[in-house]
């Protein structure tokens, strides 16, 4: 196979570690050019359309694909607390929210769960999480996540839901307070408040 062009390497260099397909086009490199990278190693396809550098840092390249693609999408309920270390298990799909009435993402990897989170509270604890060196993703604050879980305990299970509320709390991730007040701006300010006065008794 021909050895990859100087022209294509210094066109990669102005891209950063993680790009998408259109950003590549924007410094010259077609589809074409891509996927001669990618067959020859220099980059990685994460996800369809969505690149990495072989030379870039290690990191968690599912939360980056998704970032790319998705960048308005927001990593939510098990996959957040998993990520704060309020849970132990490793969700089998990744967690993300989107604002409700938007057109959620498709991936053909990584799996996805895909929530529709209300558009008026939708930015209420986000926050930055390092996903790789100077790379970085939208993830709900421990508070916001311990907060989603109670109230959407129909889906991710009340055992699961309080555990990560104990955690938090025993921790010192998450203070009473902040989750009451958060419960109160989401609708969900008796269930959580019960739950707080159970596990602190």
């Amino acid at each position: 196979m021909a050895d990859t062009s100087p022209v294509s390497l210094d066109r990669l260099e102005r891209l950063p570690d993680t790009f998408p397909a259109r950003l590549a086009r924007g410094v010259g490199l077609a589809p074409r050019d891509l996927y001669r990278l990618r067959d020859e190693g220099v980059i990685h396809e994460l996800s369809r359309g969505v690149f990495r550098k072989a030379t870039a840092p290690e990191g968690q390249v599912d939360l980056l694909a998704v970032a790319v693609r998705a960048p308005r999408a927001v990593i939510c309920l098990e996959s957040a607390l998993s990520l704060h270390g309020l849970v132990d298990e490793i969700p089998t799909k990744l967690h993300i929210a989107v604002p409700r009435g938007t057109t959620p993402p498709r991936f053909d990897y990584p799996p996805l769960a895909v929530h529709r989170f209300h558009p008026e509270t939708f930015e209420i604890g986000v926050q930055m999480f390092e996903a790789a060196p100077s790379e970085q993703v939208r993830i709900y604050s421990a508070a916001r996540s311990v907060v989603d879980a109670m109230r959407l305990r129909h889906l991710v299970g009340d055992v699961f839901a309080l555990h990560a509320l104990r955690v938090s709390l025993e921790t010192g991730a998450a203070h009473p307070g902040e989750l009451v007040d958060l419960a109160r701006t989401l609708g969900a300010e008796g269930s959580v408040l019960r739950a707080i006065e159970a596990v602190l008794s």
